[in-house]
């Protein structure tokens, strides 16, 4: 009876198909899925609860239709929907969520093939569900850090503009009634009102252009690598880069590893997830080694990157066959220093941001009330 219940429940909940289409072919609204990024949370939201359903032993499809009724009318309702009926049509999980790469990234659908030739699929959702978990936290981290002078930066900057626009014009014609040479400094000051009030289309839309013509340049190799070199020299945030991306790199390669899944592909997985040409250059250069029978501390050392702990607990893992869990204690280690140092870069940031903001309100209350108080001087005379 529970069979039979169960078998007209996945009747109902499968789409009707044309006839003589092939099982999957149907046409729903998310088959073809170009639009709709995904959040990461709502992401690992729907691993988390796959794993739960899956550890209790309940078929995957019947898994998938569970999360698909959870889930709120959106994007990832839509593809998991699609994932639900390709398997259901005989597909495995894996090629299902390959088919949906805007929300399932290579990360994702190789360690599902992984538990899946495993036998531990339930595991391998688990670890993606911590994987997702920690990797989020970590951008919570940067962008809460981010956050505050941005916001402090724009509110100033429209502040400033109001002033040059609006305000100093009119002590410009108080100035004229004076009938006297204006100080350097408030003459500098008339002529930037001058250029903002001639030339307010420019301020407005030139961070807009440069900002396009900046991202269109990142598609040039050259460029984009020189950019990423200058990002990891950078005096404090270049320090905060490399340790995230060292981190990342750690962990998707120790979760990819202790999944099952071959050395080289993993590489392969991890150079393509990572955001930094250089860095990505150098695990390029780690899977040539490691293609030719050679070792993966020689050329993290040679790269100058990876520092002097990385090298030796790789080289310690590769020696004792534990590579996995060294990495995924290394990304633990780089981790934890990552939260301090952006903990510290955005107590370091309020005063920066704090003298720079005293530094344009004293220099333009300076450029307009020094011709008052030269006028006011000479009355008292």
């Amino acid at each position: 009876m529970p069979a039979k219940i169960e078998r007209k429940r996945t009747q109902e909940a499968a789409p009707r198909r044309a006839p003589g289409s092939a099982p999957g072919a149907e046409a729903r609204p998310g088959r073809s899925f170009f639009g709709g990024r995904v959040a990461p949370k709502r992401l690992m939201q729907f691993t988390t609860q796959l794993a739960i359903l899956q550890g209790a032993g309940i078929t995957i499809v019947r898994s998938l239709r569970v999360c698909e009724g959870q889930l709120r009318p959106g994007p990832l309702k839509t593809v998991v929907g699609a994932v639900a009926d390709d398997v259901e049509g005989g597909a495995s999980l894996s090629e299902a969520l390959g088919k949906h790469p805007v929300v399932f990234d290579r990360l994702y659908v190789n360690m599902v093939r992984a538990g899946e030739k495993g036998g531990i699929l339930d595991g391998i959702l688990g670890r993606l569900a911590d994987f997702a978990e920690k990797s989020e936290r970590i951008k919570a981290k940067i962008k809460e850090a981010l956050t505050y002078p941005v916001v402090v930066l724009t509110f100033a900057f429209g502040v400033v503009a109001f002033i040059m626009i609006v305000i100093v014009p009119k002590f410009e014609e108080i100035f004229r009634t004076f009938g006297e040479d204006l100080p350097a400094v408030t003459s500098i000051l008339i002529k930037i009102s001058r250029g903002f009030a001639r030339y307010w289309y420019v301020v407005i839309g030139l961070p807009g252009l440069l900002y396009a013509a900046y991202r269109w340049l990142l598609r040039l190799p050259r460029f984009l690598y020189a950019v990423d070199r200058l990002k990891l020299r950078a005096p404090i945030a270049g320090s905060l880069i490399e340790k995230t991306i060292i981190a990342r790199f750690s962990r998707t390669l120790g979760t990819l590893l202790g999944a099952g899944v071959p050395i080289l592909e993993a590489l392969d997985v991890v150079q393509a997830s990572i955001p930094n040409a250089v860095l990505a250059g150098a695990v390029g250069a780690v899977r040539a080694s490691v293609r030719e029978g050679e070792t993966m501390a020689a050329p993290l050392l040679e790269s100058r990157i990876f520092d002097d702990l990385v090298v030796n607990m790789i080289d310690v893992g590769e020696a004792t066959g534990s590579l996995d869990k060294m990495l995924l204690k290394v990304a633990d280690t780089y981790e934890v220093e990552v939260d301090t140092r952006v903990g510290a870069l955005f107590k370091l940031m309020e005063p920066i941001l704090l003298l720079l903001l005293a530094g344009i309100v004293g220099f333009i209350v300076v450029a307009l009330f020094l011709p008052i108080l030269k006028v006011m001087d000479q009355f008292a005379k």
